[in-house]
């Protein structure tokens, strides 16, 4: 079975919604992560206070799960080498890396789109 290929403005159409659903995952997962870092881990292991801990790393382990998925979706559609896939995968894991990963992801890794003609009006 194969899949069929998709015309050229389909395809822009997919990785533009794909770079849309990464960069958002991208953002909450960073600030999840930031939290959990610099607020709940000093409020659990200085503080002995695990509650914030105990909420926000079930709701970073799932978030990041779903960062895995639209990491993927977009490596796929943009086709990427499996290593850059890999690379803005592990991003999610290290605090301020998933911000940078996807400035990168956006300035340099995705093809910008062709700017429109400019069509004048009568």
């Amino acid at each position: 079975m194969t899949i069929p290929a998709l015309a050229p403005d389909e395809g822009k159409a997919a990785v533009r919604g794909a770079l849309t659903r990464y960069r958002t995952i991208a953002y909450i997962v960073g600030v999840v992560l930031i939290l959990l870092v610099v607020i709940g881990m000093p409020l659990k292991y200085i503080w002995g206070q695990p509650a914030v801990v105990q909420g926000i790393g079930p709701a970073h382990g799932f978030l990041y799960m779903v960062y895995l998925i639209a990491a993927f979706d977009l490596g796929r559609r943009a086709n990427w080498p499996l290593k850059r896939m890999l690379l803005v995968m592990l991003a999610g894991t290290v605090p301020f890396l998933s911000f940078y990963a996807e400035r990168v992801v956006t300035t340099r890794w995705v093809p910008a789109p062709a700017p429109a003609e400019h069509q004048p009006t009568h």
